[in-house]
């Protein structure tokens, strides 16, 4: 493959993932908006901030969390194996997606409770985690926004035994309209789909809430608690001061 034609397949990435971050823009807005208010509304009740991602979708989860420039009190809400890809076979993180109960054991030994928010990132949204994940956590009464792709709902077919996927047990669903398969480019002489945009654009997502959240609290006169890049002067103070004024809603550092 020569020069000219690799830079052209990366200019079509690019060109794929703005499409779809443009897409996500204008037709989600309004729900991303929403997201942003209930996270504002709950930290401002005194409540606390889940999220959840399997396999690579957890990615975007973990992007929120202990973050510069992001809120302190986004916490990653964790299930042994299926967090990244780091558990040994990998494949194993996949099977225990599929594993009917695995969801309600991890809520029930968590620190979440009723009042809280958990946002439940699944691309596909049909596997028995995410879905379970969502029911229980209804159960449990926190609010629950599901950041997935309606056309994997759309184009398969449900793992979970209700038949029944993420978008259809949650207060807030988020579309990031990534297509089934989640490969955006072809090209001669390569059988396989390639060059994934989940994590590009669902992470986007995740940002713009944030951002909005922040930007709803400011407008409530509540200084929102934005943590800042410990390789900035002052930094390190800073977050030390965020983390001890909102320890009571920080998981990661216990």
């Amino acid at each position: 493959m020569g020069e000219g034609e690799s830079n052209g397949l990366a200019g079509q990435y690019f060109d794929a993932a703005i499409g779809l971050l443009r897409t996500v823009r204008d037709t989600e807005g309004g729900r991303i908006a929403e997201a942003g208010t209930l996270i504002a509304d709950t930290v401002a009740a005194g409540g606390r901030i889940f999220c959840f991602g399997a396999g690579h979708s957890s990615l975007p989860a973990q992007d929120t969390v202990y973050r510069a420039g992001g809120l302190a009190v986004m916490n990653l809400l964790s299930v042994p194996g299926v967090v990244g890809v780091d558990v040994m076979p990998a494949t194993l993180g996949s099977a225990l997606e599929r594993v009917d109960g695995l969801a309600a054991a991890v809520l029930d030994s968590s620190p979440v409770r009723a009042g809280d928010v958990l946002v439940i990132i699944s691309l596909s949204g049909r596997n028995p985690l995410p879905v379970e994940m969502a029911m229980n956590a209804r159960a449990l009464g926190l609010k629950v926004i599901g950041l997935t792709s309606v056309e994997y709902a759309d184009g398969t077919k449900s793992r979970h035994v209700s038949g029944t996927y993420l978008k259809d047990h949650c207060d807030l669903v988020l579309d990031s309209h990534i297509p089934v398969g989640d490969a955006e480019l072809t090209a001669p002489g390569v059988e396989a789909p390639f060059a994934p945009a989940s994590t590009v654009v669902t992470s986007a997502v995740m940002q713009a809430v944030v951002a909005t959240a922040a930007g709803a609290l400011a407008e409530r006169g509540i200084d929102p608690p934005l943590l800042r890049s410990g390789n900035v002067d002052g930094g390190h103070d800073w977050n030390g001061r965020v983390m001890r004024e909102y320890a009571d809603r920080i998981f990661y550092r216990h």
